[in-house]
């Protein structure tokens, strides 16, 4: 079966659809109930980009691979639902990858300019963003619903979905290949270090300023405590845009090679471009799943709201 490019670029076999989902949704309850004492900003974002996952795990696996590999022929097999499919299939993608890239920059604001974060840290303006990045992010990927077209038709219903040549001869759908790309994953990509450089940069004169002027005023306690507060905010930071470049990096890499190549015939299963693109897919799906995680290692109420959670139907 063919279901176009766009749909053998966001799914993998590997990839197992129900822990994904459950660990997405056990995000979404913890992060709901707000008792994981993080602000009202950082909650929003990480509570949408926890959805935005679960809706990649939801369009990629269980309504586009799952249905292709062991239900081909189903009423999701039809062009019109196949193309759509892919369509938020790349919404929910765009949405996942460039809520982390908003996430970053929130906190990126909040502890390099501290006059700016009373007015751009706050959970209005972060919903803001989360609305904005959502929309934006479903009109760019529109016109991935008219590029694919029927393999075969019949009884006048069109079935599968393939890419159309023009998207191979014309300039503008090259073009937009090109922009779809660099703006998902690579300019992502790079704003993410850049920030992370910068922040970091910022983290270090302050701290060399700070133990100067405590060891003047000799209020140790007072410095170890904000210290701390910015240790943690740093590691959740570090943690979710350091496992997104890790996750995203095969991605990426198998992109240029097949750009720059233009190598796009697989030679079965043992081909070493198939196993490269397979494993940029499933590297690529794990990045969905992997926040929850990163928040029950590195915050201690999320740890309790999670032993609540599976201790209180046993209660």
């Amino acid at each position: 079966m063919a279901t176009g490019a766009g749909a053998s670029n966001s799914g993998c076999r590997g990839s197992d659809p129900d822990s994904d989902i459950e660990v997405n949704l056990v995000a979404i309850v913890i992060l709901n109930q707000g008792r994981c004492g993080l602000t009202r900003c950082i909650t929003r974002y990480l509570l949408f980009m926890a959805v935005t996952d679960l809706l990649v795990i939801v369009t990629a696996v269980i309504i586009n691979r799952i249905p292709g590999i062991y239900f081909p022929g189903s009423f999701l097999s039809i062009t019109p639902v196949c193309s759509l499919s892919i369509t938020l299939i790349h919404a929910a993608r765009d949405s996942s990858v460039w809520l982390t890239v908003a996430f970053t920059f929130d906190r990126f604001v909040a502890i390099c300019y501290e006059k700016l974060k009373t007015k751009y840290c706050t959970e209005k303006m972060a919903t803001v963003v989360i609305g904005m990045v959502c929309v934006l992010s479903c009109l760019k990927s529109i016109p991935w619903y008219f590029i694919h077209e029927p393999i075969y038709t019949f009884n006048k219903v069109p079935w599968y979905c393939r890419l159309k040549d023009i998207r191979y001869t014309s300039v503008v759908w090259t073009a937009f290949d090109w922009s779809d790309r660099i703006l998902t994953p690579c300019l992502s990509f790079f704003l993410i270090l850049l920030l992370n450089v910068l922040t970091v940069r910022h983290i270090l004169v302050a701290n060399r300023a700070r133990r100067r002027l405590t060891a003047q005023r000799n209020n140790e306690n007072k410095s170890d405590k904000e210290m701390e507060n910015r240790r943690k905010s740093i590691v959740l930071l570090f943690a979710i845009s350091g496992s997104f470049i890790l996750l995203w990096l095969t991605y990426v890499i198998q992109f240029f090679y097949d750009r720059f190549t233009k190598d796009f015939k697989i030679n079965g299963y043992s081909d070493p471009k198939f196993i490269l693109r397979e494993s940029a897919n499933m590297l690529q799906l794990l990045s969905c799943c992997t926040n929850t995680f990163i928040y029950a290692v590195t915050q201690r109420k999320f740890r309790e709201q999670l032993k609540n959670l599976l201790v209180h139907p046993l209660n």
